[in-house]
């Protein structure tokens, strides 16, 4: 008998891959969690039936949420991940001696064992000496800082369930608060290309708008997430992704990547004029 993975993308819309075979199948307090083993994309995670990642394309997404802050202000010291519970996003951090202290917030607990235990590739880094983590939620964690992070890397799920908070406008001034003058903000923004996403993804950019007077927004191609086209929210406080990288700074670090690369980095904000059109920056 073949088992299939179906993910509905919308009412009309559907992404299958075939599967080998079903790792773990839990209920956690907050969600439904599975692990599937595939061959075209290796293991893979989803929760409540929906993709947070595949051993395949993984790179892709935790490259750009991590190294795009990173260039720009490559003197980060203090880290804060909400969300991230497959460990991607602190494994990439982790690979920058001049970070000092990752805070990492997950609500669920359950989610960061089953990592640990059945994707060791993208969890490796969760006992770095320099890692912290917390299981509670997000938005409450935060509101408890002032000037605190350098970075806070927003890494969570779509804006309903166990995310929903972190959508929020209370949520964008807490994290405004929690940075540092230089500090920087960067959340998975959603596509722009299927309505419901869509709708999310301006309402998050206008809520942090009202915050941070430097609000930009960036694209990477995903397979595995619906339309394969996926944005980033970048927000800071005075530091801009284009004018304020540091190109040489950064490549002198010697990071390889396999996304991820400085030219890449200013194209990446480079949008299309539907999506432009969708954030009001069009002409």
């Amino acid at each position: 008998m073949e088992l299939w993975y179906t993910e509905e993308h919308t009412p009309r819309v559907r992404f299958s891959i075939k599967v080998k075979e079903q790792i773990l199948s839990r209920k956690s307090q907050f969600q439904q969690i599975d692990i599937f083993d595939s061959e075209e994309f290796g293991r893979f995670l989803t929760l409540d039936g929906l993709m947070m990642l595949t051993e395949k394309d993984e790179f892709i997404y935790h490259d750009m949420i991590v190294h795009v802050p990173m260039a720009t202000n490559p003197d980060v010291r203090r880290a804060l991940v909400i969300g991230g519970g497959d460990g991607g996003t602190v494994r990439e951090l982790a690979r920058y001696r001049g970070i000092e202290h990752i805070d990492m917030v997950d609500i669920d607990e359950m989610v960061v064992d089953a990592c640990r235990k059945h994707l060791p590739s993208t969890s490796c880094r969760l006992d770095d000496r320099r890692v912290h983590l917390y299981f509670e939620d997000g938005l409450k964690f935060v509101r408890r800082f002032e000037d605190a992070y350098d970075l806070i890397i927003v890494d969570s799920t779509d804006p309903f369930g166990p995310g929903e908070g972190l959508f929020t406008k209370e949520f964008y001034g807490n994290c405004f608060k929690a940075l540092s003058p230089d500090g920087i903000l960067v959340n998975q923004h959603e596509n722009p290309y299927y309505d419901s996403y869509a709708h999310a993804m301006t309402r998050a950019h206008r809520r942090i708008e009202e915050f941070f007077p430097v609000c930009r927004v960036y694209q990477a191609h995903i397979p595995t997430y619906p339309s394969g086209h996926w944005l980033f929210g970048f927000a800071s406080k005075k530091l801009d992704p284009l004018e304020d990288m540091k190109p040489n700074l950064w490549n002198a670090l010697g990071i390889e990547t396999r996304y991820y690369n400085t030219k890449l980095h200013l194209g990446a904000f480079m949008l299309p004029n539907y999506v432009l059109k969708q954030l009001d920056l069009a002409g």
